[in-house]
């Protein structure tokens, strides 16, 4: 009887530590990192605008007066939706279905595949060379910047993002991280991009996420965490022996059972 209940608690214990063991391997981030330096490509941090993108354009000038034309949809009260959800009552200037702005005087525009700052460009040109003010200051900014978190994670969230930018790091870190049940080896990262839906696979457990272009996220990215019941990629050969280990015991404690 004593062997038996020796097995046992040899049996629970083993599960125990075994599973406390894949547990904290697949919970921890950057396993391969080490001092170095991680440069980041300036350019990609200003997206690409695509259609159904809804924008605040505020235009400057010496002439106050002059300029007030240009900023009536801005000037409108907006409430944004916040992180915790709620109503959204947003005036602003929308990417239409064929990728154009309709902006004061100067008509229809195209925004849609363009980056802020080559639209900025562009209606500043077309001020000036109109003669329709001097000097202006063009800003363009989002009102509808959002990132969609789902799955593995402690709050799932469509997060509000008023700095326009953010990394994938923070975004999780605002939904409480994942959990000890997703997969930081296989994050998935949906992007749509000249309305094609692009799917990337992200692995956090490197450092290579700091060198990668999905570092930072974009407007309407979504980040799906894969739950960790599947067999973790790479694991380790002890992880092979498991199921063996325990089978064996089990095997142990029945035969001494159906002997006693």
């Amino acid at each position: 009887m004593n062997t038996k209940r020796f097995l046992i608690g040899l049996f629970i214990c083993s599960a125990i530590i075994f599973s406390s063991c894949s547990n904290a391997k697949s919970a921890t981030y950057f396993k391969n990192i080490s001092s170095k330096s991680f440069t980041t490509d300036v350019e990609q941090l200003d997206p690409i605008l695509q259609k159904n993108d809804l924008l605040s354009i505020n235009v400057t000038s010496i002439n106050a007066e002059a300029t007030k034309l240009f900023n009536q949809q801005t000037q409108e009260a907006a409430q944004i939706m916040n992180n915790a959800g709620g109503s959204s009552n947003v005036s602003g200037y929308l990417v239409d279905k064929d990728g154009y702005i309709n902006f004061p005087i100067l008509g229809n525009i195209m925004a849609a595949g363009r980056s802020k700052k080559d639209l900025r460009n562009d209606i500043t040109t077309k001020l000036v060379d109109e003669k329709l003010l001097i000097d202006p200051i063009v800003d363009i900014r989002y009102l509808n910047y959002k990132i969609s978190i789902l799955g593995e994670v402690k709050n799932p969230a469509v997060l509000t993002i008023p700095n326009e930018k953010i990394s994938l790091l923070e975004a999780l870190g605002q939904v409480g991280d994942i959990t000890i049940y997703g997969r930081r080896d296989n994050v998935t990262l949906i992007r749509e991009e000249n309305g094609i839906k692009r799917i990337i696979e992200i692995d956090l457990t490197t450092s290579e996420i700091f060198s990668s272009p999905y570092y930072y996220l974009q407007s309407n990215d979504i980040i799906y965490v894969q739950p960790n019941r599947a067999r973790i990629a790479g694991a380790s050969e002890i992880k092979d022996w498991i199921p063996v280990v325990l089978s064996a015991i089990s095997l142990a404690i029945v035969t001494i059972s159906i002997n006693n």
